[in-house]
C-alpha cells in the first residue's frame, strides 16, 4: 500500500521550494545592499585601526 499524501501540504512545500529558488537567484543577482556593504567596510577599517593601535612597538 502507498502512503496517503495530503495534497494541500504538498502544494505548500512545492510553493516554498519555488520561492526559495527565486530568492536565491535574486540574492545572486542583486547582492547585498549598498548600505550594508558600506557599513561592513567601515567596521572592518575601525577594527583594523583599533588592533593596530593596541600593538606593542618592538
Amino acid at each position: 500500500m502507498s502512503n496517503v499524501v495530503n495534497l494541500r501540504q504538498a502544494r505548500k512545500v512545492k510553493a516554498r521550494h519555488e520561492k526559495e529558488v527565486v530568492a536565491e537567484a535574486n540574492r545572486a543577482k542583486h547582492g547585498i545592499a549598498k548600505s550594508a556593504h558600506t557599513k561592513a567596510k567601515i567596521m572592518a577599517a575601525h577594527t583594523n585601526r583599533r588592533l593596530e593601535g593596541h600593538k606593542l612597538d618592538e
